[in-house]
C-alpha cells in the first residue's frame, strides 16, 4: 500500500508561524498528502530553554496547543500526527499524538526520555511518560514515536521493527548546529527496525535563545535518504511503499535474532 507522507520545519514565533501555517496547508493540499508530521511541541515559543519553570508559560503553552489543534482540519490530510504539552493526572507532560480527520485526537505516547542541560531543561519543565513504546495505528500505517532524544535510544527502535511498525516519527526541537548527527539517529533506526524514519522540527532565526534549525527528513527502511527539508523548501512530501517496510524486515540485520 502507498502512502503520501509530508514533514516540515516550523517557526514557532507567533507571527512567523502563521504565515509557516498558511504555507504548510497549502503544500499538502496541493501535493494531496495522507500523513503530515509536525515538529515537537510546534505551537509555541521553545520554553525549555530556560532552567526556570514558569507555571504561566507551561499554561500558555498548552493553551497555545489546544487552540492550534482545532485548525489541523485546515491541513486537508487524513492523518497528523506530533506532539504537545499537555497536563495528565497532575503531571506536565509531553504527549505524542495521532489526529484523523474522521476520528480527531488520540494520545499515542508520552516522552520517556527526558535531557536536562542548557537549553534543554526538559526533565525540569515536565515529568517522564510512562515507559510504553507501543504502536499506534495511522491510516494503514503501523507508527513507532520516537519524539526528539528518544531516537537515540535504538533499541527502542528495533523494538518497534519487532513490533511490525511501517514507521518510526520523530517531533523535534533541535539545534541547528547538530543537524548532521540527527540525521545520523534518523538513518540508524531505519537500518535496525527495517522502517521508514520521519521527522519534523523546528527552525528559529538566529539570535533566538534556542538556535532550532530545521531539517526534517524521510529516510527508507535501509538508511537512504529519500527527502530533507531546508529553509528554501521547509516542506516535503514523499510516495511510501508500507510493503518494503515489511519486506526491510526479513533482511539484514532485522531478522538476526537478539
Amino acid at each position: 500500500m502507498r502512502l503520501r507522507v509530508t514533514v516540515c520545519e516550523l517557526n514557532s514565533e507567533p507571527d512567523s508561524l502563521a504565515a509557516d501555517w498558511e504555507r504548510l496547508a497549502a503544500h499538502v493540499r496541493a501535493e494531496g498528502s495522507d500523513l503530515v508530521l509536525l515538529p515537537e511541541m510546534p505551537f509555541y515559543t521553545w520554553f525549555a530553554w530556560t532552567r526556570e519553570v514558569d507555571h504561566r508559560v507551561w499554561q500558555a503553552a498548552v493553551d497555545a496547543h489546544a487552540r492550534w489543534l482545532t485548525r489541523l482540519p485546515e491541513l486537508g490530510a487524513a492523518c497528523v500526527l506530533g506532539s504537545l504539552p499537555v497536563d495528565r493526572d497532575d503531571l506536565r507532560q509531553n504527549e505524542g499524538f495521532v489526529w484523523e480527520a474522521a476520528g480527531g485526537y488520540r494520545a499515542a505516547h508520552t516522552k520517556y526520555y527526558l535531557p536536562d542541560e542548557t537549553g534543554y531543561w526538559e526533565a525540569s519543565w515536565y515529568g517522564r511518560g510512562d515507559g510504553r513504546f507501543e504502536l499506534a495505528q495511522a491510516g494503514p500505517a503501523r507508527v513507532g514515536f520516537a519524539i526528539c532524544t528518544e531516537i537515540w535510544f535504538l533499541e527502542r527502535a528495533r523494538a518497534y521493527g519487532r513490533q511490525g511498525a511501517h514507521l518510526i516519527v520523530t517531533p523535534r526541537a533541535t539545534e541547528k548546529a547538530t543537524v548532521d548527527k540527527w540525521l545520523v539517529a534518523g538513518r540508524a533506526a531505519a537500518i535496525v527496525s527495517g522502517a521508514y524514519s520521519l521527522s519534523s522540527n523546528h527552525v528559529n532565526p538566529p539570535g533566538r535563545n534556542a538556535d532550532l534549525g530545521g531539517q526534517g527528513w524521510v529516510v527508507g527502511p535501509d538508511g537512504e535518504v529519500l527527502g530533507l527539508t531546508s529553509r528554501e523548501r521547509p516542506f516535503i512530501t514523499v510516495d511510501l511503499d508500507l510493503a518494503a517496510a515489511e519486506y526491510a524486515k526479513t533482511t539484514y540485520p532485522r531478522y538476526v535474532l537478539e
